[in-house]
This record gives structure tokens, sequence and C-alpha cells, in this order.
């Protein structure tokens, strides 16, 4: 046998036996964590691959937990990543250095498939979030999957039809037939794209009209979210008698980007006040229901100090007693007549689950809270992230779920009128499964990536 048929009889041996090399894009915060839960499912599978990231927006503080290098440079620019609802936006991250990062990013990912190939490692690109990092895998001359975190068919079309749009413009997000437009299709159309994650089952059945590699398998969001309480142990033989006692929760979620979060809690924390005079009217649905418990699911990132002197500017005092049991020994108890109010950074999960409905201002954790079934009702901010575009495009994805108010006052309303139809209750809990998908999809994409991309 020659030299050369040695080589190539090594080379291809090598390739056939070493593990996959991977190579993570993401575009945001929220992407690093769905792709970041998607690797640690496939780090637990037999012959799982070497992982790499380049998070295109961001530092990719995510990856750290899981010790995956990144192969480039990375910058948080002004907008915080949320440049598609705000020209202005983008034209101050073009002034931070958006241009040079990119080119720098696309310099890093060719350079990294080049590597692999010259040292004949199997390698593939897993792209998380919208077109950018699709566009990063498709030029990359490497194989790719696709996990749609940006779009879904439900922003314009529910199972029974197109939605009903004021705006002309409206037409545009949908004038070939999906919400993901021709030269995205293309990118998923690819021979080299091996699998295509969309966010749920009707932007899926829609892909598939066309030659895309869509998989059902569920939306990453829903994952990681159990709570410290098993449901067995909050509900017991006597729920019945328990849930004519347990106080009525809301759970607050004014998000977690600062200045942003700060301005959002002021506008909740007025919706609250309104809520607690509801709650004193005789022909209230909950005059008589006794203790409220406002839980706060406040991020890490905040500063609990700020959030404090505005829950006491609201005629709140300090309490010792926390009225209920929560993993976390720092948490903030305030007290008003007979309602609680408990600032929490570190029981997130818990406040998701006990809360019986929401008032939110924030992007993914709406999304997660609606995915449990319940209803949320949102108001508007000024941005960048929840403002009045994002909030009226949430909307439209979470469908009945999810109540828009234009002033925080008018909350108390659509409380009290939630709750005297628990039929409308009933359809917003299967609309939020619906749309948002069980939980265990991280694992199912793993598994299918592991499958595909081998």
């Amino acid at each position: 046998m020659s030299n050369s048929s040695r080589l190539s009889v090594a080379s291809n041996s090598q390739d056939a036996t070493s593990p996959l090399r991977l190579l993570v894009l993401s575009n945001g915060h929220g992407e690093d964590v769905i792709a970041v839960r998607i690797l640690q499912e496939l780090q637990r599978q037999s012959n799982p691959p070497e992982i790499f990231a380049l998070p295109l927006v961001g530092e990719g503080r995510a990856y750290q937990q899981l010790e995956i290098p990144l192969i480039g440079s990375v910058r948080t620019m002004p907008s915080g990543g949320f440049i598609y609802m705000d020209g202005r936006q983008l034209a101050r991250d073009v002034r931070g250095g958006l241009l040079q990062l990119t080119l720098s990013q696309i310099k890093a990912v060719r350079r990294w498939v080049s590597s692999q190939k010259k040292l004949g490692n199997k390698r593939a690109i897993l792209a998380v979030g919208d077109i950018v990092p699709l566009l990063f895998a498709t030029f990359s001359g490497a194989n790719y999957a696709f996990v749609g975190t940006a779009k879904s068919e439900y922003y314009v079309r529910d199972e029974a039809g197109l939605l009903p749009r004021k705006s002309k413009d409206a037409r545009w997000e949908n004038f070939s037939g999906s919400v993901y437009h021709p030269w995205e299709r293309w990118l998923m159309s690819r021979r080299r794209c091996k699998a295509v994650f969309p966010r749920d089952v009707l932007t899926t059945e829609t892909l598939k009209q066309w030659p895309i590699p869509a998989f059902n398998l569920g939306n990453p969001m829903m994952d990681g979210l159990q709570p410290t309480f098993s449901r067995q142990q909050f509900y017991s033989r006597d729920s019945h008698q328990q849930e004519t006692v347990r106080p009525l929760m809301v759970t607050l979620l004014p998000g977690s980007r600062p200045p942003e979060a700060y301005t959002n809690w002021e506008k909740i924390m007025i919706a609250v006040s309104a809520l607690m005079a509801s709650f004193q009217e005789r022909d209230s649905v909950f005059y008589t229901s006794g203790t409220v418990v406002f839980l706060g699911a406040i991020a890490p990132g905040l500063d609990s100090n700020i959030l404090s002197q505005s829950v006491q500017s609201q005629g709140w005092r300090a309490e010792s007693v926390c009225p209920i049991q929560l993993p976390d020994p720092n948490i903030l108890t305030f007290k008003q007549r007979n309602a609680y109010l408990l600032l929490t950074q570190q029981s997130y999960n818990d406040c998701l689950h006990l809360g019986d409905f929401a008032i939110a201002m924030a992007g993914t954790a709406t999304e997660q809270f609606i995915g449990l079934g319940k209803p949320a009702i949102a108001i508007p901010g000024n941005g960048p992230q929840y403002n009045p575009a994002f909030a009226e495009a949430q909307s439209r994805h979470l469908g009945s779920s999810l109540i828009l108010v234009e002033q925080p006052a008018e909350v108390a309303e659509i409380v009290q009128s939630l709750f005297k139809d628990p039929d409308i209750l009933q359809i917003i809990a299967e609309n939020g499964l619906r749309r948002m998908g069980k939980p265990g999809a991280a694992l199912r994409i793993a598994e299918c990536l592991q499958e595909r991309l081998s």
C-alpha cells in the first residue's frame, strides 16, 4: 500500500472513531441559556461531542457553567441585543463597533472549521437564535442544525387561520406563506442543514411544506423549571380545603436588564396598588379571600435595594415573618393590610409555579409562566426590550394567555373578569401548554443532534 493510501485510510479511520467537534453559535442571553440546556443533555450522551462556542451577542456567561471554551471575540453592545425593534439601537451598536465585531466573528468561525478539517475531525455547527447565527452556519462549510427561537407561526396565525391585523405593513410578516421568509427557508433547506427545531408544532408543520428537515421536539425554554416543592406536598389529600384557605398568589416579573427593569418595576407597583384597592371593594371576587401574596421574581443582576425603596414608597412596611417557605435566606418581606410582598432572587422557579397569575413586563419569564398554563397581564414599557411593539408581538405569539393593558391601573379590572369565569381560565391553561410545549425538549433535541450530526 502506498504512503498516500495509508494516510487516506488513517484519516478516514480517525474521522470515523473520533468524537464530533461541535461549535455553538447563539445571539443573545436567552439564546445562550437555551443552548446550554441542550449542551448539558448532549454531554450526558454516550460519546458526546467536544463542544466550543461563540456567542454573537453579549459575553456568553451562560457557557461558563459548562466550562465551554469560546473561539473568538465577544462584546456587549449598547442595545443588549435588542436592535430589531428600534433602528436607533442598531445605530448605537454600529457606533459601538458592531461591524468590526461581526467581521472578526466570521473569521473566527471559518478559522475554526478550517482547523478541524485539517485535523481530520468531524465538525458541525449548532445555530441557536435567528437568521444571524443561521447565516454564519450556512456559509461555514460545515454541517449544521438550527434551533429557531425568534419566530413562531403564532405571530401571524393560529389553528383557525391568519390573525386580523390593523397595519398593512403586517402582511410583510407572512407574505410568502410563513413567518420564516423565503431566504430563511433557503438557509434551512441546504443539503448541509441536517435538522431544524422550531418553537412549536404549528411552525414545524408549516416548515414541512418545503424540503426542510424540521422536527417538533418542543421548546427548551420550558426545561429546568422544576419547583423546590413537590406537587404532592403542596396539594395533599386535603387539597380542596387547602385551595379554599391558601392565599391568592400573584407573580411579578419586571424583566432582568437594568435600568429598564427598575422602570418596569415602578409600573408594576402601581398595578399592585390598584389591585390592593380593588380587593377592598365589596363586589370584588377576592373580597373575602383573605391573604394575598405578591411574589417578586427578581433577577440576580438587579439591585434589590432599589426595588425595596419603590415598594416602601407605595406604603409597604418591612416584615420579619415570611408567610410562605421559599429556599432563599435573603428574601425580603413587606406587609400592607392583609397582603405580603416578597422579593426573592433565588426562588425563580417557585415563583412561577406558585403564582395564580402574573403581572409581567419580561420576555422569557412571561413565556415560561404562560407555558405552565397560567394567565399573565402585561403592561408595555419604554424598552429597549419590553416596549409596545415587543409586547404586541408577544401577545400574538401567546394568544389568549397574555392580556395587554395600556395603563397599570387597568390590571385590577382584568383580574376580576378573569376569575369570574373558570371557563376562560381552562382555555388559557390549554393554550399555554400548546404554544410552549412540554418539558424535556433539550434532551429530545440532544438525542436528535447526536443522530443527525454524527
